[in-house]
């Protein structure tokens, strides 16, 4: 809730002067709303705020599909190497960071790889079966994202469902890490 004196913005937690009193940091935290109202502050909503994830400022929905780039008059627009360039949407940009995910968790067991590649011994099979869980939960939340056929699909598919006090995530999860 943000505040006006005379149609002017009011921080809370800051010193004001009505007149020829000085108020206190914290009068507005402890003023009712009567001893507001006597004084002319009259409270307005906060602007709303929305998930960057989906959302511009402004609270439009962001393209879900890549899209050709084109200039002003309508012309697409070409890479360097001459490939048409490409504004990625917002499922695009989710799988791309999915993967990011799912590579930073495999990469903690990389070294078990590198050492089977290089020496022949056995990838212990609780990380064999987690590295696959992982690839496994990636392909699938894609797949979830994919499937999405709109932002507030998407904007559920990454939110929660609560039953009985439980929140459960409404995306498949990530396994969890075998030594953790």
């Amino acid at each position: 809730m943000a505040f006006l004196l005379n149609g002017k913005p009011l921080a809370v937690d800051v010193p004001f002067t009505v007149g020829d009193i000085h108020y206190p940091a914290n009068w507005l935290r402890l003023s009712t709303a009567k001893e507001k109202k006597d004084l002319g502050i009259t409270e307005v909503a906060d602007d709303p705020v929305y998930d960057s994830r989906f959302y511009w400022g402004d609270g439009t929905a962001k393209a879900l599909d890549d899209v050709d780039a084109k200039d002003e008059d309508g012309n697409l627009l070409r890479n360097e190497d001459g490939s048409q360039m490409v504004i990625l949407g917002v499922k695009s940009v989710l799988k791309a960071q999915e993967k990011v995910t799912a590579g930073s968790l495999l990469a903690k067991y990389d070294w078990y790889v590198i050492r089977k590649a290089e020496t022949s011994k056995a990838i212990p099979t609780t990380i064999k079966t987690y590295r696959t869980a992982v690839r496994t939960a990636c392909l699938t939340r894609e797949t979830e994202i994919d499937n999405c056929a709109d932002t507030a699909a998407l904007v559920t598919l990454y939110g929660s469902t609560e039953k009985d006090g439980v929140f459960t995530p409404n995306m498949t999860q990530y396994p969890d890490d075998p030594n953790a």
